[in-house]
Order: C-alpha cells, then sequence, then structure tokens
C-alpha cells in the first residue's frame, strides 16, 4: 500500500466514522428520556436519505468532476464533522437531531463515492486492490461509533459524538490537504443533468446498479440494527450483561476483511465470478430461523 492509498483509507474511515455516530448512544439517549423509543428507523433514514439526495445532486451537477474531488471530499467532511458535533448543541430537540442527521448524510455523499473517484483518479489498472481497501475503510468507520461507545460512552454519551466529529475532520483536513489530484481526473466536463439516463442504457452498468441497490438495502438495515438484535437476544436468552456495542462493532467490522480479501481476488478474476464468490459460502449458514426471533416450538 503506498501512500496516497494509506492517506485516502485512513480518510474514508476517519469521515465515515459520522454515519452511525447517532445509532452508537442511541440506546442511551432512549434510555435517558432525551430520545423517543421509535427513533432509531427515523434517524438512520434521515442519514440515508440525506445520502441518497446528495448522491443524485452530485451526479446530477458533475460536482466531482467539475471541482477537485479532493476539495470537495475536504468540504464534506467539514459539513460532517459539523452537523454531527451540532447534536451537542444545547437544548437541541428531535426534530432538530432529524435535520442534523439529514445534513450528515448529504456530505456523506461527498465522502464515500468522492472517495472512490479520487482512487480511480490514482489507479485506474488494478482499481479492485484500491477500492478493496477503500470499501473495507468504511465499513471500519461504519462501525468505530460502537466501539467509541464501548469505551468513551461509558462515561458520556457526547464524547462519542465528539469523536467521530474530530475524526472526521482530520480526514477531511489529510486527504484535502495532504495529497494531489490524481494524474488520470479528466476535469472541467459541463453540467447534464440528465446525462445519468444515458448511463441506464448499459446494460452492464444497468445490473451494476441495481444489484447495489440490493445489497446497501439490507446492509444498512443490518448495520443499523445490530445492537437491537444483540439486545433482544441477551434479553430473550437472559444471558449476563453482554458488550453489546463491543459485539455490535464486531459484528460490522468483521466485513473489513471481507472487503480487502475480496478486492485482492478481483485483480486475478472476473468481477462478476468476485461478486458470485463471496455470498455463497454464507448461504449454507442461514439458520432455520433468526436467532433472534422467540422459538415457535
Amino acid at each position: 500500500m503506498n501512500r496516497f492509498i494509506a492517506l485516502l483509507v485512513f480518510s474514508q474511515f476517519a469521515c465515515t466514522s459520522v454515519w452511525f455516530a447517532a445509532n452508537a448512544v442511541l440506546p442511551t439517549l432512549i434510555t435517558a428520556g432525551l430520545l423517543p423509543e421509535n427513533a432509531l428507523p427515523y434517524l438512520t433514514g434521515a442519514v440515508q436519505l440525506g445520502f441518497i439526495l446528495g448522491t443524485f445532486t452530485f451526479a446530477l451537477l458533475n460536482v466531482a468532476d467539475r471541482f477537485s474531488p479532493r476539495y470537495v471530499f475536504l468540504t464534506a467532511a467539514l459539513v460532517a464533522a459539523g452537523s454531527t458535533a451540532a447534536l451537542l448543541l444545547p437544548n437541541m430537540q428531535y426534530g432538530g437531531m432529524l435535520s442534523l442527521r439529514l445534513l450528515t448524510g448529504f456530505a456523506l455523499a461527498g465522502i464515500y463515492p468522492v472517495g472512490m473517484k479520487i482512487a480511480a483518479d490514482h489507479h485506474p489498472e488494478g482499481l479492485g486492490k484500491a477500492l478493496g481497501f477503500l470499501v473495507g475503510a468504511l465499513v471500519l468507520g461504519t462501525a468505530f461509533p460502537h466501539f467509541s461507545q464501548a469505551f468513551l460512552g461509558q462515561t458520556d454519551w457526547r464524547l462519542v459524538i465528539l469523536s467521530t466529529s474530530v475524526l472526521a475532520l482530520l480526514g477531511g483536513l489529510t486527504l484535502g490537504l495532504g495529497t494531489q489530484d490524481g494524474p488520470h481526473r479528466k476535469a472541467g466536463q459541463k453540467i447534464a443533468p440528465w446525462a445519468f439516463l444515458h448511463v441506464f442504457r448499459a446494460p452492464k452498468f444497468r445490473s451494476a446498479a441495481f444489484g447495489y441497490f440490493g445489497h446497501m438495502w439490507e446492509l444498512y438495515t443490518f448495520w443499523a440494527f445490530v445492537p437491537f438484535l444483540l439486545s433482544a437476544y441477551s434479553a430473550q436468552h437472559a444471558l449476563d450483561p453482554l458488550p453489546l456495542s463491543l459485539l455490535a462493532f464486531s459484528c460490522i467490522a468483521i466485513g473489513m476483511g471481507g472487503c480487502i480479501v475480496f478486492g485482492l481476488i478481483s485483480i486475478k478474476k472476473r468481477a462478476r465470478s468476485t461478486c458470485r464468490l463471496g455470498p455463497k459460502p454464507l448461504l449454507t449458514l442461514l439458520p432455520e430461523q433468526p436467532i433472534f426471533l422467540p422459538s415457535t416450538e
């Protein structure tokens, strides 16, 4: 891994740590009466909706092509860090938190996809390896708030929000000021709002896009509910108090290894073959009934 990829991977990890920052402290806030018990889907959905709106906006306006992608990344990181830190403002209400989470999701559209664009500008050949590390960093960043909650959140939940905000700031500054634009970058393209309709005419792109849509739908649902599934399982089986935050971190972060391994495999095998290879062994592990549901016997 060269210096640039190392900096990009760190920045991606650091900036995506704000994605589930509020989710990690959600049980604490609900117990304290600061949020309603049904806050999980709304807080999670606000970030995801913001991300969808952001990605469409960035794509329609060709933001990462018309402007330096590393400065786009930096600007988005500053917004993500600021909107996350703003959760700590005095007298913050539920509606305000939802709005800030929506803004954070919008900013993440300038981090995750733009980070992949930056990687392609530097490494058009052997891109699978770079993207494997990059998406692995996203996975680790997404899991990090639970790690922070396990150690800092026991003292004060605000430290979790603060730590992820500072990380996002550092990540943005690292990539924005510590690197250069890639030699393969194509800049200065005009705004073409309807160009996205043309790319969907390509069957391979269309298949990949809808496949990725389905993947993101199930993945982020699982990540959002992991702590609550673990908590329900612990309560159902009357187990001693489990380190739920640490277990949630482990369940999510383990995916980083898969990203890196299959990114490396994709260099020697076709991308389609690699995608087929990954899920097949997991199908044999599916239980007859999800372990967190009550038994029907």
